[in-house]
């Protein structure tokens, strides 16, 4: 079952492109989220324990990661989601260029987000330094608002549906 996150979430060809690059995408969240580390907290790349656990972890579970991902998803579609299918002269099947599109605008979103703490911190304890569910699950609360907070989106479930609002 597909879940609407607001009233006019339409694009189901949208949807369908971000699907179709979940693992690439989550694959450069992941990336960028390693580069933010080092940035903000290890620029000398001094390899102590956290650090080389960081850059070579590549096992971890995905699902909360997935949450994040799909709420990025549903926020673009409410930006840029518009129904309406512009004449490509590319030779390109508007599937391809969604999905260009969307890596393109995901990548720019997770490098901004890479410079503030409270998401690398959230990000980094329900992936690379997963522990415990418990923890993964208060991370990813706290990750989810901080997302909303940065692009000014308010989520009010209303009869079952979540309905995003511009704040």
């Amino acid at each position: 079952m597909i879940q609407k996150l607001f009233p006019l979430d339409k694009n189901y060809l949208l949807r369908q492109a971000q699907m179709g690059v979940q693992d690439e995408a989550i694959s450069l969240m992941m990336e960028e989220l390693r580069i933010s580390y080092t940035r903000l907290y290890n620029p000398l790349q001094l390899r102590d324990d956290t650090y080389i656990r960081i850059i070579s972890n590549r096992r971890f579970p995905i699902n909360h990661v997935k949450f994040i991902y799909e709420q990025l998803c549903g926020i673009y579609r409410y930006r840029y989601g518009s129904n309406q299918l512009e004449i490509l002269f590319d030779g390109k099947s508007h599937l391809e260029k969604y999905k260009e599109d969307w890596l393109e605008q995901l990548s720019n979103w997770v490098k901004d987000l890479g410079a503030h703490e409270a998401y690398v911190k959230n990000l980094l304890r329900m992936t690379l330094l997963f522990d415990t569910e418990n923890r993964a699950i208060f991370s990813e609360n706290r990750c989810k608002g901080f997302i909303n907070e940065y692009f000014e989106i308010k989520i009010v479930k209303r009869k079952g549906d979540l309905v995003l609002k511009s704040a």
